[in-house]
């Protein structure tokens, strides 16, 4: 007979409404936010690395190098400031590292750290902005569709606009409910039809680029690029890489888990944001990065590309939906997974509709991203500075309800990064008195020391590993 302590212990942890199966392999993903066994601990990393490869060969990428020049900096500043941004790579590396830990997803874990009230503020801080960035490819694929009718003389109204999304809205709803497995597959099948367009897109860039030398721009600048690129690669992901990671084996090496992030989104995000930035000089009046390549590019390649386009902006919004699905669970909302990704999807269409419709493209997606890393880039300090203090050993089942060391930090790194922050709409106080943009260093120093510092002076985090196994209940 089970006793209700065994009961209690292995019992997943997970939310009204959450679906448990034993099933290794179902069609459709049935975890949520339960730890996964370890017999279904069955991802690699290198089918890892190349689904964070196949998330940066999009053309957002490409769009958030093209912005660097909009900022008044030159090439090689472009250059820098996207080599610099793109090294908070590592960082996602490090966020990723609870994955395999705790078996279960990233604000699970981060409820243990912040508590059940406090992780309610970084929850909502991540499902907006996970809405945010599924507005963005929406709004992506409906200029892609209006463009592609366009070059075939039919002409697209308000209303047609509408209906476009209303369509492409029904049709990407499909791999974040099919989850976590379906995601890894198709990132990794459209890794190389998308390299091999990017490629030719280079060829044709670089066939009409013609440099010519310009003035530095200043420093504000140039920090200003960095934290927008640091936003836009690995600092902006951070949320999502434990959901990503939870399917590795609790045995994975950290060091090659690390690397596997880094590099696989590192070096294309590098690769295709210069691209951006040269692509930039060749569609220097676009109102949007669409658009702008029918005047500047090869009809057949124009096709081509805004075909891909909208598979891979598609596929990338699986992992917006998902991650963002797995976020309102964690912030207690008692729908199970699939429920809780229609829900932000009816969101997400009204939202694109109200962009599409706007315009100002350009400037909605700088801003956006400004204003993201005021929240993340300090939770992802505290969230991997944690990891390290605790090793990797987590209280999933019973956490605090107010980790106060983890929202004390988490409120005063949000303050240091907006103090510091640069945005057409917004300068910090000390941004201003400065002429200095250091969000980014800010919001990451003050709140990992923070919570560095009140742990060590304080009582140490409890160190209460999962189970090895956590079965699911018979009944």
């Amino acid at each position: 007979m089970t006793t209700s302590a065994e009961a209690a212990e292995s019992a997943p942890s997970r939310l009204p409404g959450e679906t448990i199966t034993v099933d290794n392999q179902p069609l459709i993903e049935q975890r949520g936010l339960d730890v996964i066994p370890d017999r279904e601990r069955r991802g690699r990393l290198r089918s890892l690395g190349f689904m964070w490869t196949g998330i940066m060969l999009n053309v957002l990428v490409v769009v958030y190098g093209a912005l660097l020049p909009a900022l008044g900096l030159n090439l090689w500043q472009c250059v820098a400031a996207i080599v610099i941004g793109n090294l908070t790579w590592i960082i996602t590396g490090l966020t990723a590292l609870p994955g395999p830990a705790a078996g279960t997803t990233t604000f699970m874990v981060s409820r243990s750290i912040m508590g059940i009230r406090g992780n309610r503020l970084i929850t909502a801080c991540n499902w907006l902005m996970q809405i945010g960035y599924e507005v963005l490819d929406m709004v992506l694929m409906a200029l892609a569709v209006t463009a592609l009718l366009g070059l075939a003389g039919v002409h697209v109204s308000t209303a047609a606009q509408v209906a476009i999304i209303l369509v492409m809205s029904a049709a990407q709803v499909l791999l974040p409910v099919f989850g976590h497995a379906a995601i890894i597959r198709v990132l990794n099948l459209l890794a190389a039809p998308f390299a091999a367009v990017f490629l030719v897109l280079a060829w044709l860039t670089a066939s009409r680029f013609e440099y010519v030398s310009t003035a530095s721009g200043s420093l504000t600048a140039f920090l200003g690029g960095v934290a927008l690129i640091a936003s836009a690669s690995g600092l902006g992901w951070t949320p999502n890489a434990t959901d990503m990671s939870r399917y590795l084996p609790r045995t994975t090496h950290r060091g090659k888990l690390i690397a596997a992030v880094a590099l696989g989104g590192g070096i294309p995000g590098i690769l295709l944001m210069i691209l951006g930035a040269c692509v930039a000089t060749v569609t220097t009046a676009a109102s949007d990065p669409v658009n702008g390549l029918v005047g500047a590019y090869p009809t057949w390649f124009v096709v081509i590309y805004l075909v891909l386009l909208l598979a891979q902006m598609a596929a990338l919004n699986g992992i917006n939906l998902y991650s963002s699905g797995l976020t309102l669970q964690a912030a207690g909302v008692p729908l199970n997974r699939w429920q809780a990704v229609l829900v932000d999807c009816v969101i997400c269409t009204a939202l694109s509709t109200v962009v599409v419709t706007a315009g100002s493209f350009y400037s909605a997606v700088s801003n956006f991203l400004l204003f993201s890393l005021v929240w993340f880039t300090p939770w992802a300090a505290i969230y991997t500075v944690a990891y390290f203090l605790r090793g990797g050993a987590y209280d999933i089942d019973a956490p605090p309800v107010l980790g106060w060391a983890g929202l004390t930090a988490q409120i005063l790194g949000m303050l240091a990064s907006l103090a510091w922050l640069v945005t057409s709409v917004w300068s910090g106080p000390l941004a201003t008195s400065t002429h200095l943009e250091l969000s980014v260093p800010s919001g990451l120093l003050v709140a990992g020391l923070t919570y560095y510092l009140i742990r060590r002076l304080g009582s140490k985090p409890a160190r209460l590993a999962l189970p090895r196994e956590l079965p699911a209940p018979t009944s």
